[in-house]
């Protein structure tokens, strides 16, 4: 498949912003690593929302010879890629330079929470065309007086996007490498119907109509990829053999066919419930498009464990475009010079292409990204 165009329709190439995440993680160091490879600069036009001190240290520790350099605002960022544009934030009482590396500090969380959150507002204000975050630790976050788990529940509540969803996502590798995904080549989402709750709390939380809409959801998540075509779509199964008629549960056959039966009554290509044993195996080759998980772990580790360092990871029904790292702060690696970029470039790119997308629908609105 011809890789979609990543520019406007008046040419010029989405801006994105890279939250800078936890000062204690890996984060600073992947934009770091990741700053001087031409695909973070090829399509789009990347800057930092962030600390610039903590950035300008994450380019001495890689002996990084870009500049780093503070801008007040995101229509003044110029980066390329020996120019780091990096806008600062308002941090009352925090001092980021004392944090120590690999350890949960409050502060560090705060700042993430409010880097994250100016660009938010960037984005709502239309002043930036999609968020690229990296990792935050929601221990951290908890700490600095911050009641939300994590990004996606931050993002859903202040652009008030009641039914959202987290979709991993993994592009196809290059010719001559194991196919991961997509009957066109575009990858593979996949959409998880719960997310961060305890496992127990998610049969409670299933109903025929979260896993309609989670189906709904992947559909139009996935077309931005799909160069707009229908996305061929399958449901993962709760139980083992999904469910062998009734006798290791009844989940499949009260809630998710029925679920499976109305998206098929709306036009969308879904099938399923599939058994988890071997359904991740053949999406992973190509049967699918895009699979629908019945919980966190189900999709994460399938995804990760087939591409751990190339995953994505994009909230749906946002009326803003987010993408992320589908790693965490890797406290244990953290300032050690050790981080692969490979998630945030993937991350761009794939922020890039939806943005694109969406402009050349003139699309604004949620649910379509």
């Amino acid at each position: 498949m011809d890789e979609p165009t990543t520019t406007s329709p008046s040419g010029a190439r989405p801006l994105i912003a890279l939250t800078m995440g936890d000062a204690a993680g890996v984060g600073p160091e992947v934009i770091a690593r990741a700053w001087t490879d031409p695909q973070l600069h090829a399509t789009q036009r990347p800057f930092v929302i962030g600390d610039p001190r903590v950035l300008r240290r994450a380019f001495d520790l890689i002996g990084g010879r870009a500049r780093v350099v503070s801008v007040s605002d995101p229509e003044a960022a110029l980066p390329t890629t020996e120019v780091v544009p990096c806008m600062p934030v308002a941090m009352a009482g925090i001092d980021l330079a004392t944090v120590a590396p690999g350890k949960v500090d409050g502060r560090a969380g705060r700042a993430a929470f409010l880097f994250l959150a100016k660009a938010i507002e960037l984005a709502l204000a239309r002043r930036i065309d999609a968020i690229t975050t990296l990792p935050l630790n929601k221990h951290a976050l908890s700490l600095g007086g911050i009641a939300h788990p994590g990004h996606t529940e931050i993002l859903a509540e202040r652009c008030g996007a009641p039914d959202h969803a987290m979709m991993l996502y993994l592009e196809t590798q290059a010719a001559g490498d194991h196919p991961h995904g997509g009957r066109r080549g575009t990858g593979l989402g996949v959409v998880h119907t719960t997310l961060h709750v305890a496992l127990r709390s998610v049969f409670d939380l299933l109903s025929i109509e979260a896993v309609e809409a989670k189906i709904l959801l992947a559909d139009q998540a996935m077309r931005p990829l799909t160069g707009g075509k229908p996305p061929l779509i399958a449901t993962a199964s709760l139980n083992p053999h999904a469910g062998e008629e009734g006798l290791f549960g009844d989940e499949e056959i009260r809630i998710i066919a029925p679920a499976v039966a109305r998206a098929r009554a709306a036009g969308v290509l879904v099938s399923g419930p599939h058994p988890n044993d071997t359904l991740f195996g053949q999406a992973l080759a190509g049967a699918f498009d895009a699979v629908v998980a019945m919980y966190h772990d189900q999709g994460h580790i399938a995804l990760k464990t087939a591409g751990f360092h190339r995953a994505v990871n994009v909230t749906l029904g946002l009326p803003i475009v987010r993408t992320s790292v589908a790693h965490g702060t890797a406290f244990d690696i953290a300032w050690q010079g050790l981080a692969d970029p490979s998630s945030l470039i993937a991350a761009v790119r794939t922020a890039a292409r939806i943005t694109a997308w969406r402009q050349s629908q003139h699309s604004t609105l949620p649910l379509c990204f």
